[in-house]
């Protein structure tokens, strides 16, 4: 729920908040790219460099549903980038779309499927869900 005020400048709390996120979102990226690449060479072949990696995460069909995620960094680099000041109620909407998007579904489609799949085959991928959820827990 928001409160009056949610859009007025956040001194550092709503910067604080995004560059939390950002930070968490960017673990968690790196933990479901690092189960991508483990599963990709299980499944289809060696990737040879990290060039070769960026080249498949950009392109393949495979690390397709990853952009997603990256997307919303994307989008928050952006907005902490941006010289309009930050409000509570920006940082508490992208909190939001964050939590939603990182719902598990195995009947699911794109990225909430591949998700759910990621942490059935990867204990990393369960913890660092788990880490993601403490964190929004703090932020919202």
């Amino acid at each position: 729920m928001e409160c009056m005020g949610d859009d007025q400048p956040g001194a550092a709390g709503a910067p604080l908040r995004l560059t939390e996120l950002r930070n968490g979102l960017l673990a968690l990226h790196k933990t479901l790219l690092d189960s991508e690449r483990a599963a990709y060479e299980r499944d289809v072949r060696r990737i040879e460099s990290n060039g070769e990696l960026f080249g498949l995460v950009l392109n393949d069909p495979w690390f397709a549903w990853l952009r997603r995620l990256s997307a919303l960094v994307a989008e928050i680099d952006h907005r902490l980038a941006d010289k309009a000041p930050l409000t509570e109620g920006e940082a508490g909407r992208l909190v939001r779309r964050t939590r939603q998007l990182l719902i598990p579904d195995e009947a699911g489609g794109g990225f909430e499927r591949r998700y759910f799949e990621a942490m059935q085959r990867d204990p990393g991928a369960v913890l660092a869900h788990a880490a993601m959820m403490r964190l929004l827990a703090r932020l919202d």
